[in-house]
């Protein structure tokens, strides 16, 4: 992988990066246990594909729950303020170049660095 430039980053930006990206798997993680349509929907199985034994499917859907749904919209305004924290820190504006390398550098800021 390149190595990126070196940025200083304030301590309150790089905390909500870390945590937009622990909001992030957090909420990946719930998804997965999820039905797989937020709507009561009938399941459905397709044709067995050409050239192969595969036929893919999926059961009906009870769809989300009240506490699902509710959970599902609490992740998702978490990740929203945070992602606004992150994109319109003031840091962003003392930059007059590489603001693409920075913001890419800032993704990676809380990984060890290899010396």
């Amino acid at each position: 992988m390149p190595e990126l430039p070196a940025f200083d980053f304030p301590q309150d930006l790089r905390d909500a990066q870390i945590a937009l990206l622990e909001a992030r798997v957090a909420y990946e993680q719930y998804a997965t246990t999820l039905p797989w349509s937020a709507e009561p929907m009938p399941g459905w199985e397709s044709d067995r594909q050409l050239h192969s034994n595969y036929q893919s499917g999926k059961p009906d859907s009870p769809g989300y729950s009240d506490e699902q749904a509710a959970k599902v919209a609490e992740f998702q305004a978490r990740l929203l303020e945070l992602s606004m924290t992150v994109s319109t820190h003031p840091y962003w504006s003392t930059l007059s170049e590489d603001v693409v390398a920075a913001r890419m550098a800032l993704k990676r800021a809380h990984e060890p660095t290899e010396e």
